[in-house]
């Protein structure tokens, strides 16, 4: 089996992804950007081969790599890059290479525009927000005198929560009109809500190998945006009304053979149209692993390797291994370089030590959104959780 692997060594925990295949007896074949010989040595042992381009944006030196690969090693089986920003050039080259294991051009607008979403959300019976598109201070009026202040604005078609913003005013809204980007936008109305995930792997036949849940209090908007700190954690378990969120969700897309990453959110008031406070509303669907460490964290808590099953999915289209270790809640603290904290970072390794399952520094085309200062803590109680995360953010 030939598995093309787009931009191997970022985020740099996708070795693991590599490692896994290889093991499996897939040949890897890497397209990146990185010299060969600044890739970490596990990356090049799991690469059969590697092809460096000047630049991924480039699609025309991509696609020069696969031809150069379907020439040496026969037909290309998969082509893949974990990635959201990839996501539409993944899907291009598929179509090209005649690959049939992934998404193909003309099915990647239901998994990109966040105004499709909605029509599968309601097929899946998950409540989601209004929505307009931005057009002009007119219509997105309109809008606002249907669902009120605040609303959300955002890229139709964007990764996480980027160039996303709150209105909460007529000043918001100017200025957001004065500097708006040149590509289309959304305008959905405000949810009370904090988000809530499943995070998994599915088979071809649809069936999910692997799931797991993770929680965040404060909206990546708001840790883009307000310089919030950013907190999350996975849950022990996910709960029964997320799973069938969920599952349901993954159904109405017909999501295969793929990562998956599913947002909603869990409101904290009710809200009119959506449901009562606790209930699941849609927010997006992903078609990739979430961002950052997030992966390690569900194998910290849920005592499993994603890593590896999804690499069984790709090789055997089945979960091989088994995972029956104890699960715990697994959270994620990501402080700010110009913060100043009661902590030091070597107070949170002495008083957390046996909790510590990663402290590192995020790399800086992340830390926006995560933050600079990683430290990754696994705990039996959701109140420690609480508690640790009192303390990591506590401000002189």
């Amino acid at each position: 089996m030939n598995f093309v692997f787009i931009s191997p060594n970022f985020p740099e925990a996708y070795w693991h992804f590599c490692a896994a295949l290889a093991g499996n007896g897939v040949t890897v074949l890497g397209v990146g950007d990185c010299p060969y010989d600044q890739l970490r040595p596990e990356l090049r042992q799991a690469l059969t081969e590697y092809y460096k381009v000047d630049t991924l944006e480039d699609y025309d030196q991509v696609f020069r790599a696969v031809a150069y690969f379907s020439y040496r090693h026969g037909k290309i089986d998969w082509i893949e890059s974990n990635n959201e920003y990839w996501l539409e050039q993944d899907a291009r080259l598929r179509t090209d290479f005649n690959v049939t294991t992934g998404l193909k051009s003309d099915e990647i607008a239901k998994f990109k525009s966040k105004s499709l979403m909605k029509q599968y959300y309601a097929q899946a019976g998950v409540p989601a927000a209004r929505c307009a598109p931005v057009t002009d201070m007119d219509a997105a009026r309109d809008f606002i005198r249907q669902v009120g202040w605040p609303v959300i604005v955002k890229p139709d078609s964007g990764v996480g929560a980027t160039a996303t913003y709150k209105l909460k005013g007529e000043d918001d809204l100017r200025s957001f009109f004065e500097g708006k980007p040149p590509v289309p936008y959304l305008m959905e109305e405000f949810v009370p809500g904090a988000v809530t995930t499943y995070d998994g792997i599915v088979d071809s036949k649809g069936q999910v190998l692997f799931a797991a849940s993770h929680i965040s209090p404060t909206s990546i908007m708001d840790m883009v945006n307000e310089h919030e700190p950013c907190s999350y954690y996975v849950d022990k378990q996910i709960p029964p009304e997320v799973e069938a969120a969920g599952r349901a969700t993954l159904e109405a897309f017909g999501a295969v053979s793929r990562f998956f990453h599913l947002e909603f959110f869990r409101l904290t008031a009710d809200k009119p149209g959506l449901g009562k406070k606790g209930d699941i509303t849609a927010l997006e669907v992903n078609m990739r692993p979430a961002g950052g460490f997030t992966p390690d964290m569900l194998n910290f808590s849920q005592s499993a390797d994603v890593y590896q099953l999804w690499a069984d999915m790709i090789a055997f289209d089945e979960a091989r291994h088994t995972y029956d270790g104890p699960h715990s809640y697994c959270v994620y603290a990501g402080r700010r370089d110009e913060c100043n904290y009661v902590l030091s970072m070597e107070d949170i390794r002495e008083k957390y030590g046996a909790n510590i399952r990663l402290m590192t520094r995020m790399p800086d085309a992340l830390s926006a959104a995560m933050g600079n200062q990683v430290a990754i803590c696994c705990f039996d109680e959701e109140t420690q959780v609480n508690d640790f995360l009192r303390a990591v953010f506590a401000e002189r």
